[in-house]
């Protein structure tokens, strides 16, 4: 089966509106009391209200990027802490904290995960 949604928790609505939206592009509709979905991200989803920060260590939504250097001076001078850089088979990837502490990544396949030499 495919994964068909993705929900954030959400700490300010308005913050995650304009982090999502200007990083990424994503579009967003108010579906009342609570909450606020999201689309044009690849898969849809919504940000669900809550009231304290949720912890760390959950599962990792992975956002593919064909301009990583430029993302991350995106999401940075939006606020977003980088929390670590890593190599894996397929690529490099970093993670950041969005503004209600969701740890989320951006991925990217380097030239030698694709099998082309890096020049």
């Amino acid at each position: 089966m495919d994964i068909s949604y993705i929900e954030l928790p959400a700490l300010d609505f308005d913050k995650m509106i304009d982090f999502y939206g200007q990083a990424f592009g994503w579009k967003f509709e108010d579906c009342g009391f609570q909450y606020v979905g999201f689309s044009n991200s690849g898969i849809q989803g919504g940000f669900s209200k809550i009231y304290e920060a949720p912890p760390r260590g959950g599962p990792i939504i992975m956002l593919k990027s064909e301009d990583p250097a430029a993302t991350e001076v995106i999401i940075r001078n939006l606020g977003a802490e980088i929390v670590g850089h890593f190599d894996f088979p397929a690529g490099e990837r970093f993670h950041f904290l969005d503004p209600t502490g969701n740890e989320l990544a951006i991925w990217y396949k380097t030239p030698e995960a694709a099998g082309e030499p890096k020049v």
